[in-house]
């Protein structure tokens, strides 16, 4: 959508990564810059600071010798903007960006959202062509007649002509975020092609969803426990949805699969509901609430509805779960070791060994291994553990103790005992 890129840098700050990150978008697209250094009025600011950090980026400004204009600007008192505008303007007359004001508008769709009062609003951009109120528009799976314009600043418009940015109402839906959309001159035309845009939608989607195979079974069965998250999607606006929807994919692992069975902007409805209800799903709501009767009926068929403000929370609540869905891992524990100091062979009982803990505890319920010469000679368990004459749950270290071996008896002195535990570790999440 843009012809040239105003790029706004704090003087009295650093090139900041979002903004070396907007620079290099904008050098992929292959988009003109003009650089904008704002917060010349604090004491603080030093414009040749930055043009020195432009400078190393490769980014030479006019007063460098370079080809890239700038301007010091300061958008709290106003100086220099007039000059900044007439320096973009001198760039489009160099570039001879111009359009067609006379005929049927076309444009991008720049946002979308569902407003309590109006309905749907779209933000577009017009790129040639002059739109008008009444007008018969075609915006992705959308269309509609627009009843009303309104400006960056609320005000009521009634034409556009290109290169200008304006909130429309009218359209039937949400349409996505960088749709192109189109003025025409029948009505009943814009809603079939819009319906059957939304068909072929539909068909893709179905098309593309992975239906599982054989191999794939095979492979979950390998896996051992292969598990599906699945998600219903809503938001405030079209980008925010976008933003989350990509996210939430990019958490799939080998072991659990993220769907996003329905994603829309607009509150979360009864059907949202009934969805997530018939495919095991969780609703999550980003800016959203639910509405009319949809809190209860989630209730009654316990539907989780997540609401968040913040895209992190949303992510890393998900991760959460997703761990929380993981099988643990047993890990192996050793909590102590004894060495064997005496053996004392009881007929219809077998081999007792007397010992001293060396290390940690030895617990009544471990698992053991004998140890002789640093080799390891059985693994089992313990069939009994003493302190003189009683029974005992466990024994410190510097504790002498009795222990039998249980179904073994081929103990010696010298032979170290090492007691460990199998203990659940909570898996953490690979990414793929």
């Amino acid at each position: 959508m843009t012809d040239i890129a105003i790029i706004v840098i704090a003087a009295d700050d650093d090139i900041m990564p979002q903004t070396k990150e907007a620079i290099s978008h904008a050098q992929a697209a292959g988009v003109p810059i003009v650089f904008a250094i704002n917060k010349i009025d604090r004491p603080t600011a030093n414009p040749d600071k930055i043009k020195e950090g432009l400078a190393q980026m490769n980014l030479l400004v006019e007063d460098w010798g370079g080809k890239i204009q700038s301007h010091d600007i300061s958008a709290k008192t106003g100086d220099g903007v007039k000059e900044l505008l007439e320096k973009v303007l001198l760039e489009a007359e160099l570039l001879e960006l111009k359009a067609n004001p006379d005929k049927l508008a076309v444009g991008t769709v720049v946002e979308a959202f569902l407003d309590k009062g109006k309905g749907y609003v779209s933000t577009i951009l017009v790129q040639a062509g002059t739109l008008r109120i009444g007008d018969y528009v075609l915006a992705g799976t959308t269309s509609g007649k627009i009843k009303a314009m309104q400006d960056e600043r609320g005000n009521i418009v009634k034409e556009v002509g290109p290169s200008r940015p304006i909130s429309i109402l009218g359209l039937d839906g949400a349409p996505q975020a960088g749709d192109k959309f189109n003025v025409l001159d029948d009505e009943r035309e814009a809603k079939q092609i819009a319906t059957r845009r939304s068909q072929l939608q539909r068909e893709q989607s179905v098309r593309t969803q992975r239906h599982i195979t054989l191999d794939e079974i095979g492979r979950r069965i390998a896996l051992g426990g292969f598990k599906e998250l699945n998600i219903i999607l809503k938001g405030d606006v079209d980008g925010s949805v976008e933003a989350l929807t990509d996210s939430f994919q990019k958490l799939s692992t080998d072991e659990i699969q993220v769907n996003i069975i329905h994603k829309a902007v607009g509150p979360i409805t009864e059907s949202d509901v009934l969805l997530a209800s018939a495919s095991d799903a969780v609703i999550i709501g980003f800016n959203v609430r639910p509405m009319g009767n949809a809190r209860q009926v989630a209730d009654k068929e316990e539907i989780d509805i997540r609401m968040y403000s913040i895209i992190y929370d949303a992510i890393n609540d998900l991760k959460d779960a997703m761990e929380g869905m993981l099988s643990p891992e047993m890990k192996e524990e050793i909590t102590g070791t004894a060495e064997i100091r005496e053996t004392f062979k009881i007929s219809k009982i077998g081999t007792v060994a007397g010992c001293m803990v060396t290390n940690g505890k030895i617990f009544r319920n471990s698992s053991i291994r004998l140890i002789r010469d640093g080799v390891v000679i059985y693994t089992g368990e313990l069939s009994s553990l003493k302190r003189f004459k009683d029974d005992a749950k466990e024994v410190a270290k510097g504790y002498d103790c009795g222990l039998q071996v249980k179904n073994y008896n081929d103990i010696k002195e010298l032979d170290i005992v090492e007691a460990f535990q199998e203990v659940a570790v909570k898996k953490k999440l690979k990414s793929k």
